[in-house]
């Protein structure tokens, strides 16, 4: 399918909005000059046109399948992996001691973005190399580092993470995989895990697992589980792939999207492992890559959302219906506003997400604890607002095309059916907000509180410019400060959690207009204004609805019985 990378809006949002200079002036990211920053998003750019982008529709036609037990790809996925191999792309934020660019997350972030809205189902495989290997940074033994980092950062190996198990979905602590020790430093892992993107391929070395099992003394629940590395092939003397290990791909599950990303159920049979981190600290290990995961995952929402937004785009230009200054349906206020709700929330997630990396970017640039906290707090709004933008996009997309959008060989919704599993994965949603309203407030508030007086700092010094929307982002923070008090309030935590997704919801609307009202502050004449006063008057005001919502306490949640919800 068409697709142009938005590499100006990156330009524009690093410059204007996100602050990416403040991390070139840090030691550790000083090397990220303008100059590089604008090369890599160009040739990061040309791989998303002419190499990924032509394979969104074959892998969505001809998906991944085993044929006598062996996994082929999708045609033209391994020679795609190659590309994004040869160019240094896995490891774009990756430690330079084992091979990796050590650019910064945001910049990196950037380019996975672009990347999911050429094609998502590609995308995924790289993305979960990258957590792998900062899960392996973080946690691993030398001597795994030595062995694993350098192929994973090359690309000559693939990564994965193995946590859902039949009886285990979001509660990992129920999980039932084993662990024994086998007395030579290696443990023999055996267990079945579903939901394993990426679990095969026919065009890596080696495809390492990340496995989380239990050992014989582990106590139960979370606390009891261990992490532990399992290659395909063990490596050799020399690090090679060597002979096959004891697992194996059973199935490959028949999925409403992401054809070209074949998730696989895996089954181990005494397979050896290495252990990654602390016996029983495996959850904590696995967290270094999920959190990296919650922020890739909300910039595949927002890549899907434009491709969608494109591909949208182009049908309005060119469909001739009805009567319009151009005789196309582009010019029909409806179909209009459809086009100008999907920029003005494309433009918003993906400022939220870039926010989300700069403050971790930030952390580890200067052990800052604000930007830890500012970290932390962003990722769940990150991961949900990217989601949902992705899926909202992806569905208007397919009304745009009207009938043609629904049939499936104008290609509309397939954005939708990839995107929709974003939403699911990583945490759900609604744990995601859970999480928010939950362990990211036990400081009472204080990260909040801190992005809601950022919010009002900037529009004080704006007003006498953009006094309409100034005044109306103002009331919104004003509201969701009243908001964040009620909650943190709350004992019952139930009274938190019924209205968690609404607040979320209502924290990135506001969070929205912030980032919009800075794109005007430096484009106040031009088009970014523009659309930041269609975001004030038309998208910002929802936040009223989830505000309500989110301050309604549990009662209304839990008012019908179980046999009144069967009834």
């Amino acid at each position: 399918m068409p697709y142009r990378a938005p590499t100006s809006e990156y330009t524009f949002l690093f410059d204007a909005v996100v602050g990416f200079d403040q991390l070139a002036a840090t030691d550790r990211f000083a090397e990220a000059t303008p100059d590089l920053v604008t090369a890599i998003l160009g040739e990061a750019g040309r791989l998303c046109d002419d190499v990924m982008a032509p394979l969104q529709r074959s892998g969505d036609l001809q998906p991944a399948h085993l044929e006598n037990g062996v996994l082929r790809s999708s045609p033209g996925f391994p020679e795609g992996w190659s590309a994004i191999a040869e160019g240094g792309w896995v490891g774009m934020n990756a430690g330079t001691d084992h091979g990796g660019m050590g650019l910064p997350l945001t910049l990196a972030t950037a380019v996975n973005e672009m990347m999911a809205g050429a094609c998502l189902s590609l995308q995924l495989a790289p993305l979960m190399s990258q957590g792998q290997i900062d899960a392996l940074e973080a946690h691993a033994s030398d001597q795994i580092k030595e062995i694993y980092l350098p192929k994973l950062i090359s690309g000559e190996w693939s990564g994965t993470m193995n946590l859902t198990e039949p009886q285990a979905g979001s509660d990992v602590g129920a999980l039932r995989s084993k662990a024994e020790d086998n007395g030579d430093g290696t443990y023999a892992i055996s267990g079945q895990k579903i939901f394993i993107s990426w679990g095969d391929n026919d065009f890596a070395e080696n495809i390492v697992h990340l496995v989380l099992a239990r050992l014989p003394d582990a106590a139960p629940g979370s606390k009891g589980i261990s992490l532990f590395v399992v290659p395909k092939f063990l490596p050799d003397e020399n690090g090679n792939p060597g002979r096959a290990n004891d697992l194996k791909v059973v199935s490959l599950e028949h999925k409403m999207g992401l054809h070209g990303s074949p998730t696989c159920v895996m089954q181990y049979d005494g397979a050896a492992g290495w252990l990654v981190g602390e016996p029983h600290a495996g959850l904590a290990a696995m967290f270094t890559m999920m959190n990296n995961a919650r922020l890739g995952v909300g910039g595949q929402g927002v890549g899907a959302g434009e491709g969608a937004y494109q591909h949208a785009l182009d049908y309005a230009l060119e469909r001739k219906q009805g009567r319009s200054a151009s005789g196309a349906i582009v010019d029909h206020a409806d179909v209009r506003r459809m086009l100008m709700e999907m920029k003005a929330d494309l433009f918003a997630s993906r400022a939220v997400l870039l926010s989300c990396a700069h403050a971790i970017d930030m952390h580890a640039a200067t052990g800052r604890a604000d930007q830890a906290a500012r970290a932390a707090f962003l990722t769940p709004i990150a991961k949900v607002f990217g989601t949902e933008t992705g899926m909202k996009v992806s569905e208007t997309g397919v009304q745009v095309y009207g009938g043609m959008g629904f049939i499936e060989e104008s290609g509309a919704a397939q954005y939708y059916r990839d995107v929709r599993v974003t939403a699911i994965y990583e945490g759900t949603n609604g744990i995601q907000a859970m999480d928010l309203v939950g362990r990211k407030m036990l400081d009472g508030g204080e990260a909040a509180y801190a992005l809601i007086d950022e919010i009002e700092t900037l529009a004080e010094s704006a007003r006498s410019n953009h006094p309409n929307m100034t005044d109306r982002l103002w009331q919104a923070s004003e509201a969701l400060r009243e908001a964040t008090d009620w909650l943190v309030t709350q004992e019952d935590m139930q009274n938190r959690f019924a209205g968690a997704l609404p607040y979320l919801r209502a924290f990135a609307r506001v969070l929205g207009g912030y980032y919009h009202l800075r794109a005007a502050v430096a484009d106040p004449e031009g088009p970014r204004a523009k659309l930041a006063r269609f975001y004030m008057s038309r998208l910002l005001p929802e936040y009223q609805g989830h505000l309500a919502a989110a301050t309604a306490g549990a009662d209304g949640t839990f008012a019908l019985s179980l046999d009144e919800l069967r009834a």
